[in-house]
């Protein structure tokens, strides 16, 4: 697995408040047209903003704070073959995998595991989202 990380989503209770106040604070929102959620372009990596319940549903996990922090890192890889790959060479390190990778409504491929200290990572391909050399992602507008 490379070192790298290339979108964080952060599970929000109000988006548009959400989005807002990431607008005070100068944030330019990418992918306007993507409903539901909110894509800021940082950098090399990305920061989305989706609705907590949602994002609690698309990994297979509650939405209560106890076990799930309303956070994910997600882990962009190059092809969706290299999705399953990953996931097992992460079963294989001791992670426990939560969602087997599967095809997913936004048109790619994910699944999802807890790590050690059972930080939530989502595993995905995104054929909109390619990544370049240096494995991060490009937005559009």
């Amino acid at each position: 697995m490379e070192q790298l990380i290339s979108l964080i989503t952060l599970g929000v209770r109000d988006l548009h408040k959400s989005i807002a106040f990431f607008e005070r604070l100068g944030w330019q929102r990418s992918v306007k047209a993507a409903e539901g959620v909110a894509f800021f372009q940082c950098g090399g990596i990305v920061v989305s903003l989706f609705p907590l319940t949602d994002l609690a549903k698309d990994a297979g996990v509650s939405a209560e704070r106890s076990g799930f922090g309303g956070f994910a890192v997600a882990y962009n890889t190059r092809s969706r073959e290299d999705v399953d790959v990953i996931l097992a060479e992460a079963a294989a390190a001791g992670a426990d995998i939560v969602k087997p990778a599967q095809d997913v409504f936004w048109g790619g491929y994910s699944g999802y595991f807890r790590d050690l200290d059972g930080h939530l990572w989502e595993v995905a391909w995104n054929p909109g989202f390619p990544l370049d050399e240096r494995g991060a992602i490009q937005l559009p507008d």
